[in-house]
């Protein structure tokens, strides 16, 4: 007698935004010098009928959430953790800008060992050419 294969994690969200009609979900990833263009990006991809998730945090612009250098670095960690969380959830990767910095190439590796397609305003700056 055979067994039904169980579906992993990744499977169950992607039956479950199938099942429900969730639209195409894109990440944006880059550097926060960029936000405006993100923001273009977010309005753009929004207008085409998709979701879009991004940063939520510009910590190079002062702010007394991280205004001291113990908050300002348990925020990174936990702003990390929570964009690798929507790069998980989302169905690709949207890579905005013309500098790729040391946390951006990472969420680049993390998408990419993730099977997730990931595309570049800037393709030039795509760190696997």
């Amino acid at each position: 007698m055979s067994y039904p294969q169980l579906l992993s994690p990744e499977e169950k969200l992607a039956d479950a935004k199938e099942r429900l009609d969730i639209p195409r979900i894109t990440v944006i990833c880059g550097s926060t010098r960029f936000m405006q263009e993100m923001a273009d990006a977010d309005r753009e991809l929004t207008w085409a009928g998709g979701i879009v998730v991004k940063p939520g945090c510009d910590m190079k612009t002062p702010h007394p959430l991280w205004a001291t250098p113990d908050d300002a670095e348990s925020g990174k960690q936990r702003l990390d953790g929570l964009h690798r969380a929507k790069i998980r959830l989302a169905d690709e990767v949207l890579v905005v800008g013309s500098y790729i910095g040391d946390s951006t190439r990472a969420e680049i590796a993390y998408a990419r060992s993730l099977g997730k397609p990931v595309r570049f305003t800037h393709p030039d700056v795509d760190p696997a050419t």
